[in-house]
């Protein structure tokens, strides 16, 4: 069995598993809602593809690294004039470089076609989002049911007798959402779902106070839900937008709005916290 030969092959294996998992990490939601909706492709999660990644990317170094000491004496040669003299700026060598600067200046200047490939990355994750749900908060499956319950507004009583109704078991109020939806196999949406429908049925839902800073996700969130979820009077929202020259269809998300003009969902939320806090 030739050496050579098998770092070749680990090299072009891994490559091809880098290859796989780059374009599935750049399709799959955000993390958000891929934990939120146990997210799976082939079996594996957000976290399970990325792992894969980060290990075949070692893999794939470790294999470079050996192939580039096999080739060393044909890479030297790449560098080197007509003199038989080292130079490390070859024409060769230039254009390779200069390729990798314009796509590295590039994406970080936000220049098309990279800021366009990024945004039809994001299109994916937006999809994903509008198909599986948003989480009520950041990393919403790790909170206990009573916390649960307190930050989103919902009867702590109700809850439980909703879960117990739907056939959902929980150990106790301390219990994750995700413990829960584990020990029920379902997602934790489905469990906030059941959550949802019991207390709309018997209890009045609870306005949410506007928070200081915009929750994760809520950049996806159309202006009309975000004055029906905090109680805001969206007339006043919108003509207060418009006063500060940012014309909002409420019918739009928050990041779409902000693109419009711009500007960053975390700016525009700035100012339509301005405007709920100022008096009528």
């Amino acid at each position: 069995m030739r050496m050579r030969a098998v770092v070749s092959l680990t090299l072009l294996l891994s490559f091809v598993v880098l290859v796989l998992t780059s374009i599935v990490l750049y399709v799959v939601p955000e993390g958000r809602v891929a934990y939120w909706s146990d997210w799976r492709w082939l079996g594996l999660s957000k976290t399970g593809w990325g792992d894969v990644h980060i290990n075949a990317g070692f893999l794939f170094l470790a294999a470079g690294l050996i192939h580039l000491g096999y080739n060393w004496k044909p890479i030297m040669a790449s560098l080197k004039n007509k003199a038989k003299a080292l130079r490390i700026f070859t024409p060769a060598f230039t254009v390779a470089l200069l390729a990798n600067l314009l796509v590295v200046g590039g994406t970080l200047l936000h220049l098309p076609p990279f800021s366009t490939t990024l945004e039809f990355g994001r299109s994916f994750k937006d999809a994903a989002a509008l198909k599986y749900g948003e989480p009520p908060y950041g990393h919403a499956e790790l909170s206990s049911l009573a916390l649960f319950a307190k930050r989103t507004g919902l009867d702590l009583a109700v809850v439980k007798a909703g879960l117990a109704r739907s056939g959902i078991r929980f150990s106790g109020d301390d219990q994750t959402i995700l413990a829960i939806a584990k020990a029920n196999q379902i997602t934790p949406k489905k469990v906030y779902d059941a959550m949802q429908a019991d207390n709309t049925q018997t209890t009045a839902p609870k306005t949410l106070a506007l928070p200081d800073q915009p929750a994760p996700g809520m950049g996806q969130t159309t202006l009309k839900d975000l004055c029906r979820q905090y109680g805001l009077d969206q007339q006043r929202i919108v003509a207060a937008l418009t006063a500060k020259g940012v014309n909002a269809d409420p019918e739009l998300s928050l990041k779409k709005i902000a693109d419009a003009h711009g500007t960053d969902p975390h700016a525009l939320f700035a100012l339509i916290h301005e405007a709920a806090a100022e008096p009528h």
